[in-house]
């Protein structure tokens, strides 16, 4: 697609988004002298889309009242963006979303160029995306309900259905949403708890919106609330370890949701809630800098554990050289690779 003509879409797109736009904020956005905003309104007029143009110096362009195009004009890039997008929704616990995906793709693929579409359905055919496996709830009710009361800052009423099957009823303020290891959850203001709590969607039985309004936190993180919720759930042991480094390179080599890191100004503050002392043994051993096991002192012995065996296996003598030089190398199963999360965040219902 030449740069002119993909311009002259772009100035369609803008007037689609925006009803109307100033000659000189067209010529900005597009980088264009403003003559050539008029050659392109020109251009557009002649492929039948009907355009007005207030008079003046500036003169304000827009669509004529009441005509609408489907903006389905992709170059590749947004097209491929579109087609990988639309793969991994089906993963990411939405109801249906095999056959919703199935006839996004197909629409798509019906407004597309035959190159376009070869190289579209290609992708759709051979890549395949794998992500926490989702737990999907009934419909999409509540993760579209939920999104806009947080965008409008709506308080909502809702029955929730806690872990053990029991039903309860709370009106809720919520502050943002979050998909995180395989569910969706809702992050905000319980009522009847009078506290932050995090919800998930495929326990709500019903939500509906209240006519009444709540302010949400300036800047309130719900991804990051939840990560370290998860970090701090009570569990058997609780650990402390001072890790020898600075917080960003401490941050790269520990996920949010494994511990709750705190810089002291010597070194980071390692703060943490785990059932087995044997596997965090082993995500300290991956560490590549130096600590000091604070707390508890059991944590130290399975370390030691954690080292004989690894001491173990480097003193084995190699019996068969030439079969492990040609052996392919052997793939991590799930149990011993990937991050490990908790099954539920704090103060989750």
């Amino acid at each position: 697609m030449s740069r002119p003509t993909a311009r002259v879409l772009a100035m369609l797109e803008l007037l689609q988004t925006h009803g109307g736009l100033a000659g000189s904020e067209l010529a900005r956005r597009l980088q264009v002298d403003p003559r050539t905003v008029r050659r392109y309104v020109v251009t557009l007029e002649e492929l039948g889309i009907p355009i007005t143009a207030e008079r003046g110096r500036d003169g304000r362009y827009s669509l004529v009242s009441g005509f609408k195009l489907p903006p389905m004009m992709f170059t590749d890039d947004e097209a491929l963006a579109l087609t990988v997008g639309l793969l991994a929704a089906r993963t990411l616990g939405l109801a249906r979303a095999d056959v919703a995906v199935s006839g996004a793709l197909a629409k798509l693929e019906r407004v597309m160029p035959t190159a376009l579409k070869r190289h579209v359905r290609a992708v759709g055919e051979t890549a395949a995306i794998q992500l926490s496996r989702a737990a999907s709830p009934g419909n999409n009710a509540a993760l579209g309900t939920l999104s806009e009361a947080a965008q409008t800052e709506t308080r909502v009423h809702m029955r929730y259905r806690g872990r053990e099957g029991a039903e309860t009823e709370r009106d809720f303020d919520a502050y943002g949403l979050a998909f995180r290891a395989g569910s969706w959850y809702a992050v905000g203001w319980c009522h009847l708890r009078r506290g932050l709590r995090s919800f998930r969607l495929d326990r709500i039985e019903k939500v509906r919106p209240l006519e009444m309004r709540f302010e949400r936190p300036a800047g309130f993180d719900a991804l990051g609330h939840l990560a370290s919720s998860m970090a701090t759930i009570p569990r058997a042991f609780s650990v402390e370890v001072l890790l020898e480094t600075d917080l960003r390179t401490a941050q790269r080599q520990l996920s949010p949701a494994l511990a709750v890191l705190e810089w002291t100004g010597s070194g980071v503050l390692l703060h943490s809630q785990v059932d087995s002392l044997d596997w965090f043994a082993q995500e300290l051993a991956r560490l590549p800098f130096p600590f000091e096991i604070r707390k508890p002192p059991e944590l130290s012995r399975a370390l030691e554990a954690v080292a004989r065996r690894l001491l173990d296996v480097a003193a084995r003598p190699d019996r068969n050289p030439s079969a492990n030089a040609l052996a392919p190398p052997r793939l991590p199963s799930p149990s011993s690779s990937g991050e490990r999360l908790p099954s539920s965040p704090l103060r989750e219902e």
